[in-house]
């Protein structure tokens, strides 16, 4: 009899636990919906800088030029764009050469070869803000593509909000099942997770968030910290160049840009498993305990209740079904919350269980990946080889 009242006790105590981390991450999920700027919000600048829109381009034949296109219709006045071939071997530079053709507003430089120490994305990054003398560096994806005012309320938020760093949530584009059961996962993350609006009023690197798909930075503030040579060897930089920044006392930003920039970011279920397994590890700080931890409690707290659920109804537990039974709700309203703020497509309510099991399964592939560091995108390996330095330290 003690051993069965320790047992519901357990039990009982287990699935208020889950209910109060789902009450809890409710609240501030609402507190970001709700204080989450809009970039066309932002007030029209008096003085327009001069802008440098970067973009990186590694065997991005798929889509450079959708992206191309929509940045030379941009409306900014004083923007240029700088395009980096990073040596691609697909059509990557036939479709630059072909859009560099007849304007003045677009330069295709050819990547340097990657040096030891670094990676792929950084390096090219550097590379690109070199190119340029521009007073704002506005980093983009390959994989996005923009509305004509894009860049206008990018570079509006930048200077209302005085950042030295803003990102933005772009519409996340998802088409394929196993697109709608990974990628939603970041913007949902990041909403329901992160206490944004506190993180960023008080400068907490632990909760400064990036999303590098739309990013810009002043030159000054990017000279300032380093640029992409703090950041050569993370996988996920835009996060550790958020947190170098918030580490540094330096102000940053994230913005609702969904109305104004798009992205899809992979095509196919291949691309899925290999493009997170790449960074999913690398975006929690690449700190196994805390990783583990981290995704074993998601994986009780958003799957848990349902297997409760069954549980509390072959017993006929009432208690235990109606905490079941909020908890999934609770759940699901996280998701109905983040797909209306930040345009993702409604399945994702309803698809939330397979969502979590799917990240999941990603996110130990991804601690595998960089276990082993066997990972590889775009045909070259994402770790980076140790720099000569690095190499005659090791060995002193």
């Amino acid at each position: 009899m003690h051993e069965w009242g320790a047992f519901l006790l357990s039990w009982y105590g287990q699935q208020a636990g889950i209910l109060a981390y789902l009450l809890l991450i409710l609240a501030n999920t609402i507190a970001n919906a709700l204080t989450l700027r809009r970039l066309e919000t932002a007030s029209p600048p008096k003085s327009l800088p001069s802008v440098a829109v970067l973009v990186p381009a590694r065997n991005e034949a798929a889509t450079i030029e959708r992206c191309v296109r929509s940045l030379l219709a941009q409306t900014y006045p004083d923007a240029h764009i700088y395009v980096l071939d990073d040596n691609s071997t697909d059509a990557t530079p036939e479709i630059l050469q072909n859009l560099a053709h007849g304007t003045e507003r677009l330069t295709v430089l050819r990547g340097q070869t990657l040096p030891p120490g670094w990676l792929g994305k950084p390096w090219a990054c550097w590379q690109l803000a070199h190119a340029t003398t521009a007073d704002v560096l506005v980093f983009i994806d390959a994989d996005t593509w923009h509305a004509p005012t894009m860049l206008s309320h990018l570079v509006a938020a930048l200077i209302e909000s005085q950042a030295h760093l803003l990102s933005v949530f772009p519409r996340q584009e998802t088409r394929t099942l196993a697109e709608k059961l990974s990628v939603p996962l970041i913007p949902w993350s990041l909403l329901t997770h992160f206490p944004l609006a506190v993180a960023q009023r008080f400068h907490f690197p632990i909760g400064a968030a990036a999303i590098g798909q739309v990013l810009t930075m002043p030159r000054a503030a990017y000279e300032r910290v380093g640029g992409h040579a703090v950041v050569r060897q993370e996988v996920a930089e835009d996060m550790a160049l958020a947190r170098h920044v918030a580490r540094l006392g330096l102000r940053w930003a994230l913005w609702d840009g969904t109305a104004v920039a798009s992205c899809r970011m992979y095509r196919s279920a291949r691309d899925v498993w290999e493009g997170f397994g790449k960074n999913l590890f690398a975006a929690f700080g690449r700190r196994l305990s805390v990783y583990l931890f981290i995704w074993l409690w998601l994986t009780l707290v958003f799957i848990g209740p349902w297997g409760m659920l069954a549980a509390a109804w072959i017993f006929h537990a009432p208690l235990s079904t109606t905490i079941a039974l909020t908890s999934i709700l609770i759940a699901a309203l996280l998701w109905l919350i983040t797909a209306r703020r930040l345009r993702l497509h409604p399945c994702v309510v309803w698809l939330f269980p397979l969502i979590h099991i799917t990240s999941t399964l990603i996110a130990f592939h991804s601690l595998g990946q960089a276990m082993t560091r066997r990972a590889t995108w775009k045909n070259r390996p994402v770790y980076p080889q140790p720099s000569p330095a690095e190499e005659t330290s090791h060995d002193a």
